[in-house]
């Protein structure tokens, strides 16, 4: 998993706008803080889609960069955001749970229409992520 620095804006009461310095044309909006995980997690699915594999540039790289500088300046903060390349080959993997906490995951996970594995899956992208 890595991590990419995204530059984070917002004016007066507009929603928070996202860009990431190392990564050309990727950026994201969100309504309020709390959305910006969600938000971040779509734009760079989307922008690896189309763009080849890019190490994330070191904060140290990006706090000298001139346009990175200028909006920090201008009231900008830096945000890092893990990033878990979108992958669709499954792996089969042997976990153990307690029990208990077993059958409240198939409850919920049959309760939404999901498989064990997808609700596992997802509560542990929303952990990391935070989306």
């Amino acid at each position: 998993m890595r991590y990419f620095t995204a530059v984070v804006h917002q004016n007066d009461d507009s929603a928070y706008g996202l860009s990431f310095p190392d990564l050309p044309g990727c950026f994201a909006a969100a309504d309020d803080w709390n959305a910006i995980p969600a938000a971040v997690a779509d734009a760079l699915d989307l922008w690896f889609e189309d763009m080849p594999d890019v190490e994330p540039l070191s904060l140290e790289e990006l706090r000298r960069r001139d346009d990175v500088r200028q909006q920090l300046a201008e009231g900008a903060v830096l945000m890092p955001v893990p990033y878990i390349p979108a992958d669709t080959a499954l792996a089969r993997v042997n976990i153990s749970l307690d029990r208990g906490l077993l059958r409240a995951i198939d409850e919920t996970a049959k309760a939404r229409g999901m498989t064990r594995s997808a609700f596992i899956s997802s509560s542990a992208r929303r952990e990391i992520v935070g989306a």
